[in-house]
């Protein structure tokens, strides 16, 4: 699930949004009136949305904005006026008055490229210390040697056993030494 921070200055309006929101089906995380309570609950959840309004009664929104974790999206409620004068493209902008249907619209497209983005982190290969580097590399060469395989033949010999086994091939490796030790 995808945290949501409510923030306006005014607690009523906020309230009123989280409950807009809760009643369509999202789960927000808190409300807030100003921006410093707002990024302290953004260290705890980590990534997720922040829907506020312009100005808050220690900061604006560019300054909120500029202080988010690098895994939080914002979704600006405002007048066409004060949305007029957003020149961040990173912001995404709804206007008042608003509509239930444009608001839930709108966060679940920015749900989705949360949970996009959640899913190409995990899909990224993890990156190998020099040790575990080695070791891959000593397998292969062991291989090489007992088994009188060229480094692709070794090395693809190594990837297959990792898939049958359900082994990263850091594992693959170990059992190699443990098995062609002696």
């Amino acid at each position: 699930m995808v945290g949501i921070i409510v923030v306006f200055p005014k607690a009523e309006d906020a309230k009123n949004i989280r409950n807009i929101l809760v009643r369509n089906g999202y789960q927000v995380s808190a409300v807030c009136t100003s921006g410093s309570q707002a990024l302290t609950v953004t260290d705890r959840l980590g990534e997720g949305i922040v829907v506020c309004g312009y100005k808050f009664t220690d900061m604006m929104y560019t300054q909120l904005k500029e202080y988010l974790p690098s895994g939080f999206e914002m979704l600006l409620i405002a007048s066409e006026h004060a949305l007029s004068l957003c020149p961040d493209r990173d912001v995404i902008r709804l206007s008042f008055p608003l509509k239930i249907h444009d608001i839930t619209d709108t966060l679940n497209m920015m749900t989705e490229n949360i949970l996009r983005r959640r899913k190409k982190a995990k899909l990224k290969p993890k990156v190998r210390s020099e040790g575990e580097k080695k070791l891959i590399r000593e397998a292969k060469e062991l291989l090489m040697e007992r088994n009188n395989m060229s480094e692709d033949e070794a090395h693809r010999y190594m990837q297959k056993c990792s898939m049958d086994s359900g082994t990263n091939l850091v594992e693959t490796a170990e059992m190699i030494f443990t098995l062609m030790k002696y």
